[in-house]
Parts: structure tokens; C-alpha cells; sequence
């Protein structure tokens, strides 16, 4: 393993600060994965609310994401949809960048970014609005996709 690090030109080797931050960013996440999935975010009082919604009554596109995990968590995907129809999306990409923390910490260097190229992101932009907007709007079926 060490000569294959040795072998990687030193643009891609990773520093142990690095390395460590991944490791601390792994550790924090499953922390968080943890507490989502064992406390029930609609019954526990600890959770924060989310500021757009507390503050005008609207829903964001990430609202709905906390009890969604916890439901998808206790392997109610019905719920977690329910909650968020988005979390699929956002389960990949949390789940890419955990992967390509993962490997920095073993190997030295994560995943390639360019999985995701440009239009892939301000695709998923433009999906996040159109779901914030319709999730919305006050009228049956866009009342569904409220949290």
C-alpha cells in the first residue's frame, strides 16, 4: 500500500489533517445518523425547526428531511417520501461524500467530483425549486408533498 502511495504525484496525496477532518466528518455524520434514527424528531423537542418555515409558514425544500431519515432509518420508506419526496436525491449525495470521506481516510484521496458535472447540479437546482414552489402551493395534489 505504501508504494502505491508513494507512486501518486503529490497533487492527489492528502495531508493527515486532511485525512483526520474526514475521519472527524464520518464520525460527526454517523453521530447525527445515529441520533436521527434513535429519537423520533416529531415526539423528541431537541431537534431545531426549520427557520424558514418558523419564521413565514413556508416550506423549504429540505423540509421534512430530519423525520424523513428517521423513517427511512426504521425502514418506513413510505414515510420518508412522505416527508420529503427529494430524499432520495439527497441520501445519494450524503451517501457519495461519506464514501469519498471514507476512502480519503484509508487511501489518501476520496472519489472524483466529476461524477457530478456542472449541468447534474443545476439540474437538481432547478428540481429543488420547482419542489419548493409546488410543495407550496395551497391546493390538492400539491397539498401531498407538504411534510
Amino acid at each position: 500500500m505504501a508504494e502505491v502511495e508513494d507512486k501518486l504525484p503529490e497533487k492527489i496525496k492528502s495531508s493527515v489533517i486532511q485525512r483526520t477532518l474526514a475521519g472527524a466528518g464520518i464520525l460527526t455524520v454517523g453521530a447525527g445518523a445515529f441520533v436521527v434514527g434513535y429519537f423520533n424528531p416529531t415526539t423528541a423537542g431537541f431537534f431545531p425547526v426549520c427557520p424558514l418555515y418558523a419564521l413565514t409558514g413556508i416550506h423549504c425544500p429540505g423540509c421534512g428531511l430530519t423525520r424523513g431519515f428517521h423513517a427511512l432509518f426504521q425502514g418506513d420508506v413510505v414515510s420518508a417520501l412522505h416527508f420529503n419526496a427529494l430524499l432520495p436525491i439527497y441520501a445519494f449525495g450524503l451517501g457519495f461524500l461519506l464514501v469519498s470521506m471514507l476512502l480519503l481516510v484509508v487511501r489518501g484521496r476520496g472519489l472524483s467530483w466529476r461524477f457530478f458535472p456542472p449541468a447534474s447540479l443545476y439540474g437538481f437546482l432547478l428540481v429543488a425549486a420547482a419542489f419548493f414552489v409546488l410543495r407550496n402551493l395551497p391546493f390538492y395534489p400539491f397539498t401531498l408533498l407538504a411534510p
